[in-house]
């Protein structure tokens, strides 16, 4: 006679606990985040170096040929060229601090650590002066991101700005991308993002907040008082959107009128030239009346 199979559902009290105890469930592995780093490319290098260089000769000649002018006494008469230098000097600056950034600026996300290479401080003269951190995942208090808006309703300026603080009270800027022209090179905002996940923090929004390109440029810090004043809420921000999309299209109307004002007075302008042109042969072609000489007159002899 066949044995039946015995199941652990049939077993109960001290058979049930001779059973085979259940295979122990692994702890899953913990994934090791790989080594990324964000810089500028060669070919961005190469090109901003080669348009330094380029431009370099001609930006030295131009205090030789002030001083030139100055001893023939023709400064009076070159106002013009001073303002071509002054516009050559500040395209040279920010050909220059594009030059440095792209040398310079790095980050490293390590996985342990964070190493950065940015711009220091505020104002003008971080774009020239660098600093490096290195930050460990673990010292890392929060990772914050906002977005600033400047200029008014007609052409406002949107920038998306991350920053990190550590535990100590060091607040670090990462830096800012126009959402219009996201710089491939340095995702700010994705960057906060992955070292917010490697810190297992959650990333910070501040919301969108006013600032004024005056006290950008020179490095005056918002107090908490003025931010919170100057926050704008999304129906805000759509309606700004709004006025500065209408004032684009209202623009560009306005540029299409004037070129077809153009076109009809160039084509009126060469109609009559054409006009005069066909008229002065006409006018050429009459013939003219010929003059009877006077009748001549016999002297009689006396």
């Amino acid at each position: 006679m066949a044995e039946t199979p015995v199941t652990s559902a049939a077993l109960s009290g001290p058979e049930a606990a001779t059973e085979r105890p259940a295979p122990e469930r692994l702890a899953p592995e913990r994934t090791v985040p790989e080594r990324t780093v964000y810089g500028a490319s060669g070919g961005r290098k190469t090109i901003f170096s080669f348009v330094f260089l380029i431009l370099l000769p001609f930006f030295i000649s131009i205090p030789a040929m002030i001083i030139t002018r100055l001893q023939h006494g023709l400064m009076m008469d070159s106002w013009g060229f001073l303002v071509l230098a002054l516009a050559f000097t500040a395209l040279m600056f920010m050909v220059l601090v594009e030059l440095i950034f792209s040398l310079r600026a790095r980050v490293e996300l390590h996985p342990g650590k964070v190493r950065m290479t940015l711009p220091a401080g505020r104002g003008p003269t971080p774009m020239l002066r660098y600093k490096t951190y290195e930050v460990p995942y673990d010292q890392v208090h929060s990772v914050e991101t906002r977005r600033e808006i400047y200029g008014g309703s007609l052409i406002p300026v949107q920038l998306k700005g991350a920053r990190l603080m550590t535990k100590d009270g060091t607040t670090i800027a990462l830096g800012y991308v126009s959402e219009a022209n996201v710089d491939p090179a340095f995702p700010f905002p994705a960057i906060a993002k992955q070292i917010a996940d490697r810190a297992r923090l959650p990333l910070i929004d501040r919301g969108n907040v006013r600032r004024s390109v005056r006290a950008k440029m020179f490095g005056v810090k918002a107090n908490d008082a003025a931010t919170e004043g100057s926050i704008v809420d999304d129906q805000q921000l759509d309606a700004l959107n709004r006025s500065h999309r209408n004032f684009v299209l209202g623009l560009i109307g306005v540029l299409m009128v004037l070129i077809g004002i153009g076109i009809v007075d160039d084509l009126s302008e060469e109609r009559l030239t054409d006009q005069t042109a066909f008229a002065e042969p006409a006018a050429n072609s009459t013939p003219a009346k010929k003059e009877t000489p006077p009748a001549k007159t016999q002297k009689k002899n006396p």
